[in-house]
């Protein structure tokens, strides 16, 4: 396991960026899991994997999203450069821009049906881009963007475990509702992990997308969840509205939420802040979807 400490940052930035050696570097408090955040000087961030299963992310930023900045209207990470392994730390790492902001939470939000907007607006644009020659989903993005029914089993099996706590016949339908339609249109570019820890806010607005190490090519669905996980009854109209998905997409969109919130319900301590986030989405998707169907 790597030790993350500012005392390795900073020997990593000495060794191979000189040039930022009077650079202060500091942890970000909300760096994530896949990733430690450092901040480096007012004006860049120091990123690395916190796994080898997460290091591949690291040269899909490096080539992508200097394509995607020109094609979207809200920041993204700007690469700035490229660090390599050493005995110390062996995965690639890097150097972005900072961008301004705070992680967006129901309280900082000025109006939550216009953040629904505007989050849409830009997986809109993020959809727009050429995806010819993009990362097709699999196993290097945790197949967001492919097929659902790579999760099959793990779902299954945390349904039939819920036995007395939830309607078990309920929940498999809404998941073999998910997995009844396949995407068979051209790929289209996905973010693959639309959540709260990735989106900053400014101003009560969205104002920067980070983090695209999931990042891939193939099934919009999979950018839809914070539909049930975050937004209410009336900016989830909005967002799914304003995305202008069909209902196939939808419901495989709730099935990516379903799975989510299933495998974070029973996989973490019950009672802890993940446990009881599972099952709060978990019951937004059950109340959602019986006033749909």
């Amino acid at each position: 396991m790597i030790a993350f400490t500012t005392e390795l940052v900073r020997r990593l930035i000495d060794t191979q960026f000189p040039q930022w050696r009077d650079l202060t570097i500091k942890p970000v408090q909300q760096s994530g899991h896949d990733n430690r955040t450092y901040r480096l000087g007012n004006e860049m961030t120091v990123r690395l994997p916190s796994h080898e299963r997460y290091a591949s992310a690291i040269e899909k930023e490096q080539t992508w999203l200097p394509i995607f900045k020109p094609h979207l209207s809200l920041p993204i990470p700007v690469p700035v450069a490229k660090g390599e392994p050493t005995n110390e730390y062996p995965l690639p790492w890097s150097v972005n821009r900072w961008i301004g902001g705070d992680t967006v939470t129901r309280g900082n939000i000025a109006d939550l049906n216009g953040f629904a907007e505007d989050l849409a607006g830009f997986l809109k644009e993020l959809q727009a881009i050429d995806a010819s020659l993009g990362i097709p989903a699999g196993v290097q993005n945790f197949h967001r963007g492919g097929n659902l029914a790579v999760y099959d089993q793990d779902t299954r099996s945390v349904i039939q475990a819920l036995s007395g706590q939830y309607d078990q016949k309920l929940l498999l339908e809404i998941w073999e509702r998910s997995l009844s339609t396949k995407y068979q249109s051209a790929p289209l570019w996905l973010h693959g992990d639309v959540a709260v820890g990735n989106l900053l806010v400014q101003d009560g607005r969205l104002c920067g997308v980070i983090d695209f190490g999931t990042m891939g090519v193939g099934d919009p669905s999979s950018d839809l969840v914070m539909a049930w996980n975050f937004f209410d009854d009336d900016s989830r109209v909005i967002f799914l509205n304003s995305m202008n998905m069909d209902e196939d997409t939808v419901d495989r969109a709730r099935g990516w939420a379903l799975w989510k919130a299933l495998i974070t319900y029973s996989w973490n301590e019950k009672g802890s802040e993940l446990s009881n986030w599972g099952r709060h989405v978990m019951d937004v998707i059950i109340q959602d979807y019986k006033r749909r169907r």
